[in-house]
């Protein structure tokens, strides 16, 4: 009897182990498809272009009462709907950055976006506050000084504390600019919602550093000697790397060794060499890919200027400027 008992429980034990199992990866893809449904929501309005600024915030959030979600309604509908401005004069001009004003060119820098974003969270009842301060897009950019502020993003407060704050920077996640910096690229970077904080610090460096989330640069000098954070760095949680700077000064001929921490299912590492407006991409065979890391070493034969950018699975993470003697 106490067999029977044994043999009729093993099976209902497993069933429920795997009935919990189905609940929790439910539940844990319900959560990853929540701002797809909030993405698909806001692509279905289109672009609203002849409704101001409230109208339009409050159309885009209706359908939500969680704040996190209709913060994300607004940066969706954001970062989809608005270019960024090339034109560095027009981009920079305090007249070109209202609400009213992006709304109506469909144009803005990234002080434009903030302040768009943070008016229209501002008509759904959402603290948001813009930060503003620097942003390195090219390695000529490492180790620069005396540089002005030239971007803005914001801070989504949900909370009282700071753990409850969240970088949003819906510039960056509209598309990128070419490596000239003249054309706009559109295309929609999901990551820049609610950050990492870590890997957005790399990244970003505040002006004022009361609007820096967690651990990152301690200094405006510290953080122009590092690399180039690229958006792939949020895909593979790349929040430490070595060379830690983004100078490299070696020599002809001499190993230099590279690692990163990185997180998912990496199957290819390459590096690209640019050099007086030749590339040449090369894929890192002696890459060891374990416990959440990727290191290789590489060595440079011949003297030189370099732009050297590491890519995970053809994504861009890190861009190191080397100078080789």
């Amino acid at each position: 009897m106490n067999t029977n008992n044994t043999n009729i429980c093993k099976p209902l034990s497993l069933l429920l182990f795997f009935s919990f199992i189905f609940i929790v990866h439910g539940k844990a893809q319900g959560n990853n498809n929540e701002f797809d449904k909030v993405d698909a929501y806001v692509q279905s309005l289109g672009s609203l272009d002849t409704l101001n600024m409230g109208t339009i915030a409050d159309l885009v959030t209706k359908n939500f009462n969680d704040k996190k979600l209709k913060a994300r309604a607004i940066f969706s509908w954001i970062a989809n709907n608005i270019a960024y401005e090339t034109k560095t004069s027009r981009a920079t001009n305090p007249k070109n950055n209202t609400s009213d004003v992006v709304l109506k060119n469909r144009k803005a820098g990234g002080t434009g976006y903030a302040t768009l974003f943070q008016d229209m969270c501002s008509v759904a009842n959402i603290r948001c506050l813009t930060a503003d301060g620097f942003l390195k897009r090219t390695v000529e950019e490492i180790n620069e000084k005396d540089v002005e502020i030239n971007h803005s993003w914001d801070v989504v407060q949900l909370g009282q504390s700071p753990d409850d704050w969240y970088y949003v920077d819906a510039a960056l996640a509209s598309g990128h600019l070419d490596k000239k910096g003249t054309t706009f690229i559109k295309s929609f970077e999901d990551d820049y919602f609610f950050a990492d904080k870590t890997i957005f610090n790399y990244q970003h460096y505040p002006d004022n550093s009361k609007w820096q989330l967690g651990s990152g640069p301690r200094s405006k000098k510290s953080f122009y000697t590092l690399p180039i954070i690229k958006n792939g760095a949020y895909a593979f949680k790349v929040t430490s790397f070595s060379p830690s700077e983004g100078l490299i000064q070696t020599k002809a001929g001499k190993v230099v060794n590279f690692n990163c921490s990185a997180f998912g299912d990496i199957n290819k590492v390459d590096i690209l060499i640019e050099e007086n407006k030749k590339q040449q991409l090369k894929t890192i065979t002696n890459a060891v890919i374990k416990g959440g890391k990727v290191a290789f070493n590489y060595t440079f034969e011949n003297e030189g200027s370099y732009t050297v950018t590491l890519l995970l699975n053809d994504k861009e993470v890190l861009q190191y400027l080397a100078e080789v003697q």
